[in-house]
């Protein structure tokens, strides 16, 4: 087996890629991805992100530290990511350990966000009960207040999570659902590789 075919990683980059060039018609969103969690009482939770970055190191996104994600991963640090690109005819699902960013790589991400989305971070107590949108209006306008002339620095309780792969499965629809399997699992330096049943 090639060198390419044994490493899912870039396998992953090439198919993202090929994600990303699909229109936009049949592939709206191509870096969205499920992410999957745990709750204290071992529930799962999930919900839509968008991967930021992708490299040897894992699959990396950004969020609300108080949010129920970010408290999620920050008390039991495993998670579960899933690609669906239909237009492709093709679902990749990753799973493994999840750590904090360094905060120069947060810090890089955030200055690279639009204004109003830098702002957003600041006045949304993401996943917090709003009483009224007139509460969330009225914070986003304190917060422009607050850094009006300036750049918005980026708030401490924002950052990311990288998700370092453990396992990644590649899922290509075929007819009759005889669907191709193939499970790369971490193996030291290396990855095993497996063909699964559909």
């Amino acid at each position: 087996m090639t060198e390419a075919l044994t490493d899912p990683i870039a396998i992953f980059k090439d198919a993202f890629a090929r994600a990303q060039r699909t229109d936009r018609a049949l592939l709206p969103e191509p870096s969205a991805m499920s992410l999957a969690t745990a709750g204290e009482d071992g529930s799962p939770s999930l919900r839509i992100v968008l991967l930021k970055g992708v490299d040897d190191k894992g699959f990396v996104f950004y969020t609300n530290l108080e949010s129920r994600k970010g408290r999620d991963l920050r008390a039991r640090p495993r998670a579960a990511l899933c690609f669906y690109w239909s237009a492709l005819d093709l679902q990749i699902r990753v799973s493994g350990a999840a750590t904090p960013v360094s905060d120069e790589e947060a810090d890089e991400y955030f200055a690279s966000r639009p204004r109003g989305s830098q702002i957003g971070a600041w006045a949304s107590m993401q996943s917090s009960v709003l009483e009224s949108h007139g509460d969330l209006d009225a914070r986003v306008a304190r917060y422009e207040k607050e850094f009006e002339g300036r750049d918005v620095p980026r708030p401490p309780f924002w950052s990311g999570f990288r998700v370092d792969p453990e396992e990644i499965e590649f899922w290509r629809n075929r007819a009759n659902r005889l669907h191709d399997r193939t499970l790369y699992t971490r193996d030291g330096a290396g990855w095993r590789v497996e063909t699964l049943y559909p």
